[in-house]
């Protein structure tokens, strides 16, 4: 498994979960586990996802996700999942 995590955050509008699950899915990126918040506007989401069968390379999904975010009108970041969590260890 190819654990990595996509995290998105912006002001709130339609269309951003779809937006994303559907270019994850293009993708062939299984998602493995979701959280979803708003909070006063601010829109705020973070996946797990498995990219072990994805059509394309990490840069190439970071690429694809950072022109979909900007399309969305959001920030969304991809990173291996062990350097995010490597990175935000308390």
């Amino acid at each position: 498994m190819k654990k990595i995590v996509v995290t998105v955050i912006g002001a709130d509008r339609v269309g951003i979960v779809a937006g994303v699950t559907k270019e994850l899915a293009k993708e062939n990126i299984n998602i493995l586990d979701i959280s979803q918040t708003i909070l006063d506007g601010i829109f705020d989401m973070v996946l797990i996802c498995d990219m072990e069968n994805a059509k394309g390379s990490l840069k190439q999904v970071q690429d694809d996700m950072g022109e979909l975010g900007r399309e969305l009108g959001v920030d969304v970041r991809v990173q291996l999942a062990d350097i995010f969590y490597a990175m935000h260890r308390i």
